[in-house]
């Protein structure tokens, strides 16, 4: 009877030995499947630090510019975005250009950032910062600015306006159309 009851413990410890092996390599495999799936976005980001960025922030082409500093993981910025998408769209043929520039986490631009840039749709150009020195390049981008966002410079040449809030797109279009003039 004792060898009987060893026997049988012995075949369950295995049987469930087996159905964990079974599960672990699911996991792992359904693990790696979604990897390759955030990987396969398709959506082409520029990574820049501020130095590679910089020019983007200054250039003198006649040109209105809204660039919008935002992330994914910000509620506001998130909200904003189709007003963004809306300038873009509305504006295109009076040389208005949009830039969004992303504060994304680098690990999450393949699992966050671009499922989001290809969920959303988003038609304007998306760009990532990766500059841990925010000390250095916060005050460049605007002397007063905290650091928090959304934020938004609108410029054309030499004029400049920055904001450090959220925008509804009439906020927005009342904000660009005195750089048409």
């Amino acid at each position: 009877m004792k060898f009987n009851t060893l026997l049988i413990l012995l075949l369950l410890c295995l049987s469930c030995k087996s159905k964990n092996n079974k599960a672990e390599t699911a996991l792992a495999e359904t693990w790696q499947t979604e990897f390759v799936v955030h990987k396969d976005f398709g959506v082409d980001l520029k990574v820049y630090d501020f130095n590679g960025l910089e020019p983007l922030l200054n250039k003198k082409d006649g040109k209105v510019h809204v660039v919008n500093f935002w992330a994914t993981w910000c509620a506001p910025c998130v909200k904003e975005l189709p007003y963004f998408e809306q300038l873009r769209e509305a504006y295109a043929d009076k040389n208005v250009e949009v830039l969004l520039v992303s504060l994304d986490f680098p690990h999450q631009y393949d699992t966050k950032l671009k499922p989001f840039i290809k969920n959303r749709k988003i038609q304007s150009e998306v760009v990532a910062l990766d500059d841990a020195d925010m000390n250095t390049w916060i005050p460049k981008v605007n002397e007063s600015w905290s650091g928090s966002i959304p934020a938004t410079i609108i410029y054309k040449d030499d004029e400049r306006q920055f904001f450090e809030q959220s925008f509804t797109f009439e906020e927005l279009e009342k904000q660009v159309k005195p750089f048409l003039n």
